[in-house]
């Protein structure tokens, strides 16, 4: 009987402990929730005026701008200019604990839009040196958006925050143009996870492979690793009517990527170690009756393993230049290192998937197998532990099979995902630093 006594004495002593933080913590998540509402306009005016002014890779002066100016009116400490046109915000909490970044890239592609929204970019600029179009065509004016708006909700609360925010708006993501540095590997250089020491990181993307009001994630490798190739083929010029006077570096190039479609096909046991090898480009000639002295092709390899990986490259370089031997030409073949796999840690993921499930409900959180696209928030990761994750963005009545995949000129987004963005990032951060403040 004692023995029960002390034991229900006990439970009530640590109830009676728990209850006055457990009531704070719900009113700290009531008042953001109440922030996030009224912010909400803002967040759609920001991401629509981005969306009208796209600005490419290492070039996004105007956004880091309007960023700058939003963070230093909330009383954050700004610095501007990392990795060119980056922008670092810094929210100290108003108690002691860890520090988390939160990351938004910035840039937009090469893309004219199509979608004939009222907002739509008709900017174009310089990309290699050619006249494009410019298109937020993969949801970074989003991205920005959405950390504009948890900066103003956190900053708001700043003194119940256990903890640093930083606030990482990053250039150059869909990568930097040929022969710049850029994006999140030269943040890190210069020192973005420093002075603070961040404990951890977190990114999210917007997409239509789900509608809004739900959210993706899975451990470990999320998204693949990706590296670009450049092949150069050197043939023989001729008269189109004579191609036996010369060498034909096209003819070559055909044969080159019909030759690195085996390696997935053929080479590699695809049930182990998905792999895609993509040739995007194609160039060479100048007339139609000109058989001409070069080609040039360049592509992208996506993969989940080193090793696999490795063996790719190995590939591509004995299929380019044996093939193009076999014709008589010369190829050379230059592989960039790349980003690494999107690989979200085991127990930050777990310790953060409560904050997802608070704001889109549990049944909406969806694992999805591994995705072939990549993600250069993959170099924070390799720094510090990370979690990256989705968010719906297709319209709820609208079937799967009529999503619009990212990098389309069609591409837009239901702006019903702003809101639980900004609501998502926001929870992610605060739970994060109770957590490690406890």
């Amino acid at each position: 009987m004692r023995v029960k006594t002390l034991l229900v004495s006990s439970v009530v002593i640590l109830v009676t402990a728990i209850a006055p933080s457990l009531g704070a913590a719900n009113t700290l998540n009531q008042t953001i929730a109440q922030r996030v509402t009224a912010v909400n306009d803002k967040v759609v005016a920001w991401r629509r005026d981005i969306h009208a002014n796209p600005e490419l890779s290492n070039r996004e002066f105007r956004t880091s701008a309007l960023v700058a100016q939003h963070l230093r009116s909330l009383g954050i400490e700004v610095q501007t200019g990392v990795a060119h046109t980056g922008v670092i915000g810094l929210l100290k909490g108003g108690k002691p604990g860890p520090v988390i970044a939160l990351r938004a890239d910035m840039d937009a592609l090469p893309v004219v839009e199509k979608t004939g929204l009222p907002y739509a970019s008709t900017v174009r600029g310089e990309y290699q040196g050619r006249d494009v179009g410019v298109m937020h065509a993969c949801g970074h004016d989003t991205h920005v958006a959405i950390l504009m708006g948890a900066a103003e909700v956190l900053a708001a609360v700043r003194d119940e925050l256990p903890g640093t925010v930083k606030f990482l708006f990053q250039p150059a993501e869909e990568g930097a143009p040929k022969g710049e540095n850029g994006g999140a590997k030269m943040m890190i250089e210069e020192g973005a996870l420093l002075n603070p020491r961040v404990d951890a990181v977190v990114g999210l993307h917007i997409s239509q492979s789900d509608v809004v009001g739900r959210a993706s994630f899975r451990p470990l490798g999320l998204m693949a690793s990706a590296q670009r190739f450049d092949v150069e083929i050197s043939g023989s010029q001729t008269h189109g009517a004579r191609p036996w006077a010369g060498v034909d570096p096209i003819v070559a190039g055909a044969q080159i990527v019909n030759g690195l479609q085996t390696i997935a096909s053929r080479q590699i046991d695809i049930t182990q170690h998905p792999v895609v090898v993509t040739v995007g480009q194609f160039e060479a000639g100048v007339r139609n009756n000109i058989v001409p002295e070069t080609a040039r092709l360049s592509g992208t390899i996506r993969t989940f393993d080193p090793n696999v990986r490795g063996q790719v490259h190995e590939k591509i370089q004995r299929i380019v230049t044996q093939v193009a031997a076999s014709q008589g030409a010369t190829a050379t073949v230059d592989i960039d290192p790349g980003v690494p796999v999107t690989y979200n840690h085991a127990g930050l993921t777990e310790q953060l998937q409560g904050a997802l499930a608070a704001v889109y409900g549990s049944d909406n959180l969806i694992v999805p197998p591994p995705i072939t696209g990549a993600e250069d928030f993959s170099f924070f990761q390799e720094q510090v532990p990370g979690f990256f994750f989705f968010i719906g963005g297709r319209p709820v009545d609208v079937p799967v099979s009529e999503a619009i995949p990212n990098h389309s000129p069609y591409f837009y987004v239901d702006e019903g995902a702003l809101p639980l963005g900004v609501h998502a990032m926001s929870r992610l951060a605060v739970d994060y630093l109770r957590a490690g403040s406890n």
